[in-house]
């Protein structure tokens, strides 16, 4: 039961409202007043036009029994660290996907990750991993620009080995809701481009059409600057898709950021893959993944159209201007690096931040790399955690711990309306006084519709006071504790080798890693694989071997470092871990 919350001051006076200026965008800019909200999703066509929404539902796979809350549900801070907690799910109405056809819904993730106050940005950088890489504002997982295939030298491959990367906007985005966005097998819901719906949620020219219940970019003229989206786990923001038109002067006007990419079309100096072949991978990847030029991949054809995969795509720093015979320059020919980012200034860091931006066309239409590039700028230290192991700062707290917040009093022909915002699924009481000694129950029982409650009464003192409580709150999946569907990893059985045992900084290298005791069947994949906080690529399995490709950040820490392998867990369970614990030396 919550406390007595004093929620305002008699009828004859205005009551008021305290803000708290934002000391740190990492801790302020996630949306915390709609978290006593239940998670809601649209279970297909005829749900989203009759707009007939539900907070519990079930394939056989996903099951959520119970309503969750959505989005942010708890916010802490250290000096080095913000933690988040989040069940995942969007603030607006999820759904439909594939018409109620898509095989995977959404699960509660419980997810609980930190994020550095400090980034820090290495001379090598790390390639992004399959999975969260981030967390938009909303809660909702950011995943890259992948959909985990790739070319293997004779065919497409979940998690295989090789060097052009399949592209999830271009062959997944018919799996997309309204909002751009859909869940893998585990449950977990998260964009992979332009998030409109969280967009419109935060006034970043995004209309919304309130009979189809659809998004689109507005065609008005741009007023201000994107908002934060949401953030990397470099700790760096992503920001929509409008910016200063020079990244150093705020009074420069605004307009649309210009990706630094072009498809290789044999336009703006690119070579032209329908006629050359897939023969080599660009620059960017040359240097993403540290190999040589020479990666075929499979002819342009109506199997595997041009744009298919990541490599399909120049970055124009890379490519000479044909029309003035010298090289495109970031800053001038476009605005964003192959990172998907600048540094610039804007309305939270005045003084200058590393940001990276949503590409769009001016159409709305998500354009490649879409969030975020194929490697991180920063150092990708933030990583989801399972305790809090230091003294922090609470900043937030939602959903069924969210106290009581109220709206302006209302005062009008003796009578006052309180509005206030609480929990859905939580029952209130609105108690008055004129001594603060007797309290008097107005009304008790009531429920709010979803987060919001009210309340109108009479005056008949000359002074009057109110107050509301939560008596009661109905049963509810937290964000905390063992996931249902997906999300967090229970840890299984250690690892039986790590080969080889040790690598160094700066260098890469390739990790054999043996599953020990009770491995998953020879059929399930994993889905991802660390030394401490670096990322593996190119995951793959063979038996009860494991092997990911690694490159060891040169300011990485040396010393010992535990190797997890992550896979997917039997129907209706979350991930499973399997690791080593100092199983690998960093030197």
């Amino acid at each position: 039961m919550k406390p007595l919350v004093l929620l305002n001051l008699l009828a004859a006076l205005t009551a008021t409202t305290s803000s708290v200026s934002a000391t740190d965008p990492r801790n302020d800019s996630w949306i915390t007043g709609l978290s006593g909200r239940y998670a809601r999703i649209y279970a297909n066509d005829a749900a989203l036009g009759a707009d007939t929404s539900v907070t519990t539902w079930s394939n056989g796979t996903q099951n959520q029994a119970l309503p969750a809350y959505a989005g942010v549900q708890e916010i802490y801070s250290s000096t080095d660290w913000v933690y988040l907690r989040t069940s995942g799910f969007a603030l607006h109405v999820m759904g439909p996907w594939l018409n109620g056809q898509f095989p995977n819904l959404p699960a509660n993730q419980k997810a609980f990750y930190r994020f550095p106050r400090s980034p820090a940005v290495p001379a090598t950088k790390t390639q992004t991993g399959l999975g969260t890489i981030g967390y938009f504002v909303d809660g909702v997982a950011m995943f890259d620009s992948r959909d985990g295939f790739v070319w293997t030298g004779a065919a497409e491959a979940g998690n295989g080995t090789g060097y052009w990367q399949r592209e999830a906007y271009v062959n997944e985005g018919a799996t997309f809701d309204p909002g751009y966005a859909h869940q893998e097998n585990t449950g977990n819901h998260h964009y992979h481009a332009n998030p409109v719906a969280l967009r419109h949620l935060l006034g970043d020219h995004v209309d919304f059409n309130s009979n189809a219940r659809t998004y689109s970019e507005s065609s008005a003229a741009v007023a201000k600057h994107s908002p934060i989206l949401g953030w990397v786990r470099d700790g760096f923001p992503i920001y929509g898709p409008y910016g200063y038109a020079s990244a150093s002067n705020s009074s420069s006007g605004l307009r649309r950021m210009i990706s630094g990419y072009q498809l290789r079309n044999g336009q703006r100096g690119s070579d032209n893959l329908t006629t050359s072949g897939r023969a080599a991978i660009p620059a960017w990847a040359q240097r993403a993944y540290g190999v040589a030029a020479g990666q075929s991949g499979p002819a342009v054809s109506t199997t595997y159209p041009l744009g298919r995969y990541m490599e399909d795509n120049a970055y124009l720093g890379d490519l000479t201007n044909p029309n003035t015979a010298t090289p495109f320059m970031l800053g001038t020919d476009f605005d964003l690096d192959e990172y998907n980012g600048r540094w610039c200034i804007t309305p939270e860091f005045p003084n200058g931040t590393y940001a990276y931006f949503t590409s769009i066309a001016a159409d709305g239409t998500p354009v490649f790399p879409y969030n975020i590039g194929r490697s991180y700028y920063g150092s990708p230290v933030g990583a989801a955690v399972t305790t809090l192991a230091e003294t922090v700062t609470t900043n937030f707290l939602g959903g069924a711990a969210a106290a009581p917040a109220l709206a302006k009093p209302v005062a009008s022909g003796g009578s006052v309306t309180l509005v206030w915002t609480g929990a859905e699924g939580g029952t209130y009481q609105v108690e008055s006084t004129t001594n603060f000694n007797n309290w008097m129950t107005n009304l008790a029982g009531i429920l709010p519709t979803r987060n919001k409650g009210s309340f109108t009464n009479t005056v008949t003192a000359p002074t009057t006071f109110f107050r509301v409580r939560q008596t009661a709150i109905a049963t509810y999946d937290p964000a905390t504790g063992t996931t249902g569907g997906g999300g967090g990893a229970t840890a299984g059985p250690p690892l039986a080798s790590v080969s080889p045992t040790s690598g160094n900084r700066g260098t890469p290298v390739s990790i054999t890693m043996t599953l020990g005791a009770n491995p998953p069947p020879g059929n399930i994949l994993p889905l991802s694989a660390t030394v401490g906080t670096v990322n593996g690529s190119n995951v793959q399995r063979s038996g009860n071997n494991v092997t990911a490709s690694f490159i060891i950040p040169a300011n990485a820490t040396a010393g010992p470092a535990t190797v997890t392998v992550v896979f997917p867990g039997p129907p209706g369970t979350g991930n499973v871990s399997f690791s080593l614990v100092n199983g690998f030396t960093i030197q």
